[in-house]
């Protein structure tokens, strides 16, 4: 092999380890915070999965998402994927994990902020459809119109009568959501009194995840057997034949990664996508072109 080989071959290799440190990040940090709450608690925390195997898992699993998001594509099919369960009950991170290697364009994540004034007097539904995915689109919602269901139930947000309204309403809206094609797929993310003390506690540590904190996260703690109470009746109501509920253990924040996109990835029947071999063009190059200079005061300091 030529030294010039080697040398492509050794920025390949770095390029891979590059994309993978992404995660490698997120996970020792995660694991760092583990150690520091679990410092202070009287029992430990129960064992997980070996690293080396969770990441040999995610990395394939992930691999598998590419796959069926070119098959989405492909076949302009459009996915709407919920993803609700209490707070810190590891939503964000399975949702990380599931758009890390995709495409932006293809796979996003909707995160409604709080509904406003004018929000509030429209057709309850009527804010999450303008999200919802045309052809070929992946769309995840990071919480979802099950709101009222949950957090708008607890505290007060809705009356009793449009609570009945929307448990009378879900079941029709999303029929009509399948019916016009859309693949609906609905998680709870299921964790324990006792995972959540811990994930606060975590939070309330660590300065970098303070930010996840909120009012409302404090006053779902004081209302945690409220809040299961309107779970269970939630699921009871709106688990139906065409958009059923999936349950993810979710108190070992990897098994449940793996376990959510394993089973995202066969809801989903997908193939390979037949792709035409791509050849970089040669660039073209003109003698007259000279390439004008930055000017030093415009580079950013190099201080790494």
């Amino acid at each position: 092999m030529s030294r010039t080989h080697q040398d492509q071959l050794s920025r390949i290799k770095a390029e891979i380890a590059d994309s993978f440190d992404e995660e490698l990040e997120m996970q020792m940090e995660e694991d760092r915070l583990d150690d520091l709450v679990a410092e202070g608690m009287s029992e430990p925390a129960e064992q997980t999965l070996e690293r080396k195997i969770y990441f040999r898992e995610l990395f394939r699993l992930q691999h598998e998402l590419v796959r069926l998001q070119d098959w989405v594509q492909h076949k302009k099919l459009k996915v709407v994927v919920l993803f609700e369960g209490r707070d810190s009950a590891g939503k964000g991170g399975a949702i990380k994990r599931v758009t890390q290697r995709l495409n932006p364009r293809v796979c996003r994540t909707v995160a409604l902020p709080a509904p406003t004034e004018r929000e509030r007097h429209q057709w309850y539904f009527q804010r999450y459809v303008p999200h919802l995915p045309t052809g070929g689109e992946i769309v995840l919602f990071d919480r979802s119109w099950y709101n009222r269901a949950g957090v708008e139930r607890v505290m007060g947000f809705c009356t009793p009568d449009e609570l009945e309204e929307f448990f009378r309403s879900v079941p029709e809206f999303e029929r009509m959501l399948v019916r016009s094609g859309i693949v609906l797929i609905k998680y709870w993310f299921s964790i324990t009194d006792e995972e959540q003390e811990f994930r606060f506690n975590m939070r309330i540590h660590d300065p970098l995840k303070q930010w996840k904190l909120s009012p409302m996260d404090m006053e779902s703690r004081v209302h945690w057997e409220e809040y299961t109470k309107a779970k269970e009746e939630m699921l009871a109501r709106t688990h139906t034949e065409d958009a059923p509920w999936w349950v993810v253990q979710a108190v070992d924040k990897k098994r449940a990664r793996l376990n959510c996109i394993a089973h995202l990835l066969d809801q989903i029947p997908y193939e390979d996508v037949p792709k035409p071999e791509i050849q970089l063009p040669d660039r073209i190059r003109n003698a007259d072109y000279n390439r004008a200079p930055v000017p030093p005061e415009m580079y950013v300091p190099e201080r790494y």
